[in-house]
């Protein structure tokens, strides 16, 4: 595969766009539809001067964008990293979009991004970034607007200091501007888990349609961030086996299944699971083609593509990250019969709760953490019977069953509201 193929299939835009031309055709939308539904509702770029901790002047790329509001305000995280792209921002506002829809929350995608690398800035320089950003988008956010949460290199720090300079804009406190805020701040119970918990969730209705039991079925999770390591935690203690766990340094297998607590303290010290005494070295491409029933990859996009989707040996496959498999990898897997779990339906759990967030901000009435985690269960079983029910009666795989049925719904929605000239 050249290299200008290999980006082709890696790109998140052209992977959203060829699904969604796909389940967009299946469901006989008109031409015009399909081309509103497909386009963003606005791109933002700005550009954030900064003044660094050695004096000299920065100026860091930012991206806001919203590709939906016909089911209510935007929702979408922010991410810092140094590869950030507009075609990549677009691509995961539209999958946003797609995701709230598959799990019938009133809200469209959004998403954002600044080009810089968080590893080389310290927490000044990140605060400064994050307030400028935010104040160049001021005008385009909002409980009503578009309501940022966290995402790669992102968290709750963030999110307060976003918080914050909206409030300082608008003279008075905003807790629902934002959502995966600090507890002290508005947050709610149980959304650092969420999307964990989600991806755990689908795992179980999936092993009910296969007759399995928990004790009995080996897992794999690719990526030890936030997702892979509340999912890993949640499944050991649900009594899953957890045989195998990978990063960017590297991997860790024990068939005998791996002692998640201990891991979890390693991963603290080490910040990398790699060198965890207590199992196998394995690198980190090898790490997801080891026999197992569940893969989970839950750390970014396009990890199971042309090239390795042949050598996966799960039998079900849980998208706990954004965009993991490539569209030619799709068609791999299901050929070797891969029950293969969307992401904007398995990491969906994290949005839920964000949404749970944003509704208790703006009751000014939190919840405990039990009801948020029975309400955000009966959100995804419910999500998955629908997208199940969706692929089995359109004879389609999964993830065209979920674009098929977030589609229709926004589609729907688009009728109704008719088009303002």
């Amino acid at each position: 595969m050249s290299v200008m193929e290999t980006q082709k299939e890696l790109s998140v835009y052209e992977s959203m766009a060829a699904r969604f031309d796909v389940a967009a055709r299946k469901l006989n939308l008109e031409e015009g539809l399909m081309r509103y539904l497909r386009t963003p509702n606005r791109e933002i770029i700005v550009h954030i001067p900064v003044a660094m901790d050695n004096g000299k002047l920065e100026v860091f790329d930012g991206y806001r964008v919203q590709h939906s509001l016909a089911r209510g305000p935007c929702k979408g995280g922010v991410r810092y990293s140094p590869d950030v792209t507009l075609d990549e921002i677009r691509g995961l506002a539209a999958e946003m979009t797609w995701k709230c829809a598959v799990v019938n929350i009133p809200f469209g995608g959004a998403k954002g991004g600044v080009v810089c690398d968080p590893s080389k800035l310290s927490m000044g320089e990140l605060e400064r970034i994050t307030r400028r950003y935010t104040a160049e988008i001021l005008d385009y956010i909002g409980p009503e607007r578009d309501v940022p949460a966290p995402d790669m290199n992102t968290d709750e720090q963030t999110m307060a200091w976003i918080m914050d300079t909206y409030s300082m804009h608008v003279r008075h406190t905003v807790t629902a501007s934002v959502t995966g805020k600090p507890l002290d701040l508005g947050g709610s119970l149980g959304r650092r888990e969420a999307t964990g918990r989600g991806c755990m969730i689908v795992c179980d209705q999936a092993l009910k349609r296969f007759g399995w039991r928990r004790d009995a079925t080996r897992v794999i999770v690719q990526g030890f961030g936030n997702v892979g390591s509340q999912a890993a935690r949640l499944m050991h203690e649900a009594g899953y086996k957890v045989i195998g766990v990978g990063d960017i340094c590297g991997g860790v297998l024990n068939l005998q299944g791996l002692d998640i607590p201990k891991l979890l303290d390693h991963a603290k010290e080490a910040k990398t699971v790699k060198g965890f005494a207590r199992g196998e070295s394995i690198s980190s491409q090898e790490i997801l083609e080891q026999d197992c029933d569940v893969l989970l990859p839950a750390a970014t996009e396009s990890v199971i593509n042309s090239k390795n989707a042949d050598k996966v040996k799960a039998r079900i496959l849980v998208e706990g990250a954004n965009s993991p498999t490539t569209p030619p990898a799709d068609d791999i897997l299901f050929e070797r019969g891969v029950f293969v779990i969307p992401d904007i339906l398995a990491n969906a759990g994290g949005v839920t709760v964000s949404y749970f967030e944003w509704v208790q901000d703006r009751q000014g009435y939190f919840w405990p953490e039990g009801m948020v985690n029975d309400r955000l269960k009966q959100i995804i079983v419910s999500a998955f019977n629908d997208v199940v029910g969706y692929g089995e009666k359109h004879n389609v795989n999964n993830r065209i069953a979920a674009y098929m049925l977030a589609i229709d719904r926004v589609a729907f929605s688009i009728k109704l509201r008719g088009i303002y000239a």
